[in-house]
């Protein structure tokens, strides 16, 4: 070392630059060792006091990190110096202190990006996310390209349901640091929940490429390729993140959803049994083994583990004082509440079971959704039907029944299935008023449904678009949308069709379209609402179902012991329904032939 380079070290700052360096480049001994030279030259140097809490912090010393730090803004209350302080206050968890100091240096130095920044952070640690964002905003207005405030901008955004806001953070913030596999990870969790799976999974496996030990990006790639159909790969991928993370449930729970929807049904129970041996077995496990059970006719076990639905963290049931009756004792003169606890078609599908509790000698009070309650008003053996929204008003009961429960009160199996039809013929008024509207039958009339609520789990599975539906409207008929609130893409092309009646916008609850349905002559429909509804009306109706259906409509059968009057077009292997509608035509034109003579 030369004489003058010796001079340049021999000044405290010069150790604390040098120490910086070695810090920012991991070699904390050194930085370590340069800090304490620079302390031995000048004890009070109040960067030197400041970088060794910094060390101290970095290597959750923060005992010792809180006193080096405290001594130097003791010193000199430099805006950094705070910004440690409230870092360490943080990892004590002393959210609210670590706010009143980080608000002291913002004062000292309003203009700095960062301080806001870590404003933000400490807000995210005390769960006052709608606070946070504020922070990260202003941290941009003051530098637009902030890395880390995009980031934690996008994540808040996302954790307040505003994606679409996360995305541009997130995008901004991959521009800027393209091998950040946090915001990768991040973001494909955003592009999944805005339903943009492809997209998720190209962000997905470049996080992976970043970052490969990371369960939970190999997990979050599979839930995406398993909402594009692409279960194998799903697997492989869920695979990989339980190897990486044994123990982890919700990589063991997807995994065998994924096996559910291959129809390797001995390997879903082989894992369930694996994951209760190891203690990791949760009610979404049981729920999902026991829709194995009910789909493959096992209904004994299936509709004990349904009950774990109540469970759920999207349970709908109402708590209830009253006891929860199901099939023990006798009712016979007892009042019971009788509530919907899953969707409408579920309600529409379980309300079967309403005559024969009054078989029983029970007085029943139903609750149904809104939409049914018109139409389940005039349902045999309900002595009250109440809309949910008037839930506080219910009149006295002894027991209660989610409606969900009732094929297990009543032990049904196979062979006993009550099947329909079962609900009350619409008013003569309101059919008549839609013959008319209708107008002379010279043609077939066929109803048509081709997607479900959008929010349902297996959405992608069980909706088709109207232009792939189209491929059957050659054939000679009238047809006449069922379609609530149909989705912007098939909306377009309605408004492109005049082959399509398009009646649905005075549809106000399921009793007007139960009184058109009377109307028609056939029920094309996807797995949704109106399937059960035209099913339990005993109206003619085919169903089509992907390749994993729901568990009413089992495997390898073309009819249904539920609805006599339904018919199933399965999708095959191949998972499209291209297919399934050329089949759906061929039977159609025949039909179509055969009124015309």
């Amino acid at each position: 070392m030369t004489a003058s380079n010796a001079t340049a070290m021999s000044t405290a700052a010069a150790f604390c630059d040098a120490g910086l360096a070695h810090f920012r480049d991991g070699r904390h001994l050194d930085a370590r060792a340069c800090y304490q030279q620079a302390l031995t030259i000048d004890a009070e140097h109040t960067d030197a006091q400041h970088l060794m809490g910094l060390l101290l912090l970095q290597a959750k010393q923060y005992n010792e990190a809180l006193q080096w730090i405290v001594r130097a803004i003791q010193l000199a209350p430099k805006p950094e110096y705070l910004a440690s302080f409230a870092t360490v206050l943080q990892q004590y968890g002393r959210g609210d202190e670590a706010l009143n100091v980080i608000d002291q240096a913002i004062q000292l130095r309003p203009d700095d990006a960062e301080l806001w920044r870590r404003r933000g952070d400490i807000f995210i640690q005390l769960a006052r996310l709608d606070q946070a964002l504020p922070n990260f905003q202003h941290a941009l207005k003051l530098n637009p390209r902030h890395h880390d405030a995009l980031y934690k901008g996008g994540i808040v955004l996302h954790k307040l349901g505003r994606n679409e806001e996360a995305i541009a953070h997130l995008d901004l913030s991959d521009s800027l640091s393209p091998n950040h596999a946090a915001t990768l990870r991040v973001r494909a969790w955003v592009l999944y929940c805005l339903k943009r799976f492809e997209d998720s999974a190209t962000d997905g496996r470049r996080a992976h490429q970043l970052d490969p030990q990371n369960a939970e990006i190999c997990n979050n790639l599979g839930l995406s390729l398993r909402r594009l159909g692409r279960n194998e790969e799903a697997l492989a991928w869920f695979d990989k993140a339980i190897e990486i993370q044994p123990r982890f449930v919700d990589a063991l729970d997807n995994k065998l959803v994924a096996l559910f929807h291959l129809h390797r049904f001995d390997e879903v129970f082989a894992l369930s049994d694996r994951m209760k041996s190891l203690g990791l077995s949760s009610t979404v496990t049981e729920w999902n083994v026991s829709l194995v059970h009910l789909l493959t006719g096992n209904f004994e076990a299936g509709w004990l583990g349904h009950q774990t639905r109540l469970k759920l963290p999207s349970a709908r049931h109402p708590q209830f004082q009253q006891p929860m009756w199901l099939g023990g004792e006798d009712i016979e003169g007892k009042t019971i509440l009788v509530a919907a606890d899953e969707g409408l078609g579920d309600t529409i599908h379980f309300v079967r079971y309403i005559p024969m509790l009054a078989e029983r000698g029970a007085r029943v009070v139903l609750v149904v959704q809104d939409p049914l309650h018109r139409l389940m008003s005039t349902l045999g053996g309900v002595s009250h039907c109440v809309p949910r929204s008037a839930m506080g008003t219910l009149p006295a009961f002894d027991l209660h029944c989610p409606i969900s429960s009732l094929p297990l009160a009543f032990k049904t199996r196979l062979d006993t299935i009550p099947s329909g039809p079962y609900l009350p013929a619409p008013p003569d008024h309101l059919v008549q008023a839609w013959e008319t509207r209708l107008g002379a039958r010279t043609r077939l009339r066929v109803g048509l449904v081709w997607s479900g609520d959008p929010f349902h789990v297996n959405d992608e599975t069980r909706s088709i678009p109207l232009r792939t539906l189209s491929r059957i409207l050659d054939v000679d008929a009238t047809y006449v949308s069922l379609q609530k609130a149909p989705r912007l893409h098939d909306a377009a092309v309605l408004r492109e069709r005049n082959d399509i009646l398009h009646l649905t916008a005075d549809l106000t609850d399921f009793a007007d379209t139960a009184a058109l349905i009377a109307c028609l002559d056939l029920v094309i429909t996807v797995d949704t609402s109106v399937a059960h509804l035209a099913g339990a009306l005993g109206r003619p109706t085919w169903i089509l179902l992907p390749w994993t259906p729901d568990y009413r409509w089992l495997l390898d059968r073309a009819d249904s012991p539920w609805y006599p009057s339904v018919r199933l077009f399965r999708q095959t292997e191949t998972r499209e329904f291209e297919s399934v509608l050329d089949r759906v035509r061929d039977e159609l034109r025949a039909l179509s032939r055969a009124f015309g003579h």
